[in-house]
């Protein structure tokens, strides 16, 4: 059997032992497990509900001999959102590292995981200050990363190569970020790296849906989306023996954010309304209702892409770099 990431099974872990058991004696289970998982046995494959996991099947499906014999579809007891977000992190905080940027989104996951923490930013950023902030009133060690232009410019060669969408300027700034993230992980011998992704478009994080026409349609259309965004991430931390996990991207938090009104995630003008009050009851409140910005801005990454596309003569076009280091590096775009 070879397995990637881990699996449960109504709240409770499966070892590698009861999984082997469950697919020799009683397979029909397997179509009841969570978890965040990509699974090969025989001439079978499987892959989590939401395929957090990459893998050669598409996400929930069981395949056996090139056929889809089934579908991963775990019900795990019904539960309200505080109690679904919280069970979501602690199933995955027996191991691994919290990427806290100190928004409210990684700074609830790394104070109920209470797990080490990784930053990447540069002094005096955003995320670098907040972050220690956070880690600091939650009582956690954090790590931060401090890139240099060199390493950021070596990154994007590699960042180019893997993602979906590799002359997107927001798509490569965002890896290039979680890159030096996954990097740091890797070489401190961790697999696991739990994130925030998930929450802005469960949650109603993005400043555009505070001017919304038809904010259910818009939270719903962000929320299909999410798969690109997670093969994206998730090719970057396979560069580093990684992935990341996504408590909010657990089928009890889904389950339970997806029945409430869009006016309560997103009300009175406040993104992730719903889920800071959950927070403030967990985490200090200034963090819970702290407004941040996006990584790539807080970290201060985008700022040394853009210097990087004047220096290679782009003034005005990232994208213009970017398709320049693909068409060198790869030849992509010939």
């Amino acid at each position: 059997m070879q397995y990637t990431g881990w699996m449960e099974r109504n709240g409770e872990r499966l070892t590698r032992t009861e999984i082997e058991r469950m697919l020799s004696q009683e397979p029909a289970l397997l179509s009841q497990c969570g978890g965040e998982f990509a699974l090969a046995w025989d001439a079978c494959r499987a892959r989590d509900h939401f395929g957090i996991i990459p893998a050669s099947v598409p996400a929930g499906a069981i395949v056996c001999g090139g056929r889809t014999v089934g579908r991963i579809e775990p019900s795990p007891p019904p539960c309200d959102l505080e109690e679904a977000i919280l069970t979501a992190i602690r199933l995955r905080s027996d191991e691994g590292v919290v990427a806290l940027s100190g928004g409210v989104d990684s700074s609830l996951v790394a104070g109920i995981a209470g797990l080490e923490c990784v930053v990447v930013g540069f002094e005096e950023s955003h995320d670098a200050v907040q972050a220690a902030r956070a880690a600091r009133e939650l009582g956690l060690t954090l790590h931060t990363v401090t890139p240099t232009e060199a390493l950021i410019e070596e990154a994007l060669t590699h960042v180019v190569s893997v993602i979906p969408d590799p002359t997107n300027p927001v798509d490569a700034s965002i890896a290039t970020t979680l890159y030096f993230v996954a990097e740091w992980a890797g070489e401190q011998g961790y697999s696991r790296i739990l994130a925030g992704q998930g929450a802005d478009e469960l949650f109603g994080g993005y400043a555009r849906y505070l001017g919304s026409d038809d904010l259910a349609a818009e939270l719903e259309h962000d929320f299909h989306g999410l798969a690109d965004q997670a093969l994206r991430d998730q090719r970057i931390a396979a560069l580093h023996g990684a992935y990341f996990s996504l408590p909010y991207m657990d089928v009890r938090v889904v389950r339970a954010i997806r029945g409430v009104p869009a006016h309560e995630r997103v009300r009175d003008g406040v993104r992730k309304h719903l889920l800071r009050t959950i927070a403030e009851r967990h985490i200090p409140a200034e963090i819970a209702w702290h407004e941040k910005k996006a990584m790539q801005y807080g970290s201060g990454i985008w700022r040394v892409i853009q210097r990087l596309a004047r220096k290679n003569g782009y003034k005005k076009s990232v994208q213009g770099y970017l398709n320049q280091i693909s068409r060198a590096e790869y030849g992509i775009g010939d």
